[in-house]
This record gives structure tokens, sequence and C-alpha cells, in this order.
């Protein structure tokens, strides 16, 4: 097995089902990632220890997600010279308290925070991020930016053709 390149890590396993959507995105362009349930408040020790030996175990991104308080990115990030990309997880019975918790970081402290629950564009902003040094990568990338052109073009030229009753009837 290959050294993963990614870290997708969540505060508990049950924010996978969001989350897999980084891994699904990873797996779609060929990444190596691994996923790990580390939690900031219920281990710690091993946040800090996973944080801190991420780099020289050869991750050069980590994806964290976490929900309620979300303490798991940022601190993290506070622990790691890598590029940290924050996931919100938001669920009906919260507020918005985990995405106050990432877009808050105090200066010095880096943090890409996405919408809540975009798990996918986290994937392909660390898919981005490796592109800038991976020209295969970037190619890759460069061919999904091109076909969401495209589609976009394609469902123009059908909504006109059709009108927007038909096309809405389609779907």
């Amino acid at each position: 097995m290959a050294t993963p390149l990614i870290g997708i890590i969540m505060g508990s396993d049950s924010d996978l089902d969001i989350m897999s959507g980084a891994a699904a995105v990873l797996d779609d362009f060929g990444v190596e990632y691994e996923v790990r349930v580390i939690s900031a408040h219920r281990t710690p020790e091993e946040m800090m220890t996973y944080a801190a030996e991420a780099k020289g175990r050869g991750l050069k991104v980590i994806i964290a997600g976490a929900g309620g308080s979300a303490h798991l990115p940022g601190m993290t990030a506070s622990h790691t010279p890598l590029p940290v990309i924050a996931v919100p997880v938001k669920r009906d019975n919260h507020d918005h308290e985990a995405l106050w918790s990432s877009i808050k970081m105090p200066p010095g402290i880096p943090l890409a925070t996405l919408p809540e629950n975009g798990a996918k564009n986290a994937g392909l902003m660390a898919i981005e991020i490796l592109s800038l040094l991976d020209e295969q990568l970037a190619v890759k990338y460069d061919q999904y930016k091109q076909n969401l052109h495209d589609s976009v073009l394609e469902t123009d030229k059908k909504l006109t053709e059709n009108g927007w009753k038909a096309h809405l009837a389609s779907k």
C-alpha cells in the first residue's frame, strides 16, 4: 500500500457519513489517504501526536471534520505545519457552532474552513493543493474542471432548446 498523502480525521465515527465525501473524491482522483477517528476532547494526546507526526509520515494535507464545538480542526492546525482543511459537520439538532469554531481562529493559526458538511469540496481543495507539485494530478484536476464547464453548457443548451417547464419535468 502506498503512503497516504491526505489524512481525513473526525471526532467521532458519527461524522463518517459526511466525511466520506472527501474520501470519495480522493478515490476518484486516485490519491492515497487514511481515515481516522481522533477526538480533540476524548483523545487529546493522540490528536496532538497525530498532528505533530503527520508531515514526517508523508501526509501533505489534513482534512478535519467535527460537529458541536468542533475543536478538532483548529487544534490539529495548531500542532502541524501542514495545511488543515476544516469541515464543520452540521446536524439538524445543532446550530452553527462547528462553523463558528472553525472560522474564528486566532491570527497565526491558519485553517481553511469550508461550508458546513462540505467534505466533497474539502477533498477537491486537497487535490488543488497537491496538484501544485504533481503535474499528472494537475492534468486530472483540469479535466475535472473542464467537465464541470461542459456539463453546465450542455444543461443550458437543453434548457434553452426545450424550455424551462419541459426541463424541470424531465428531472
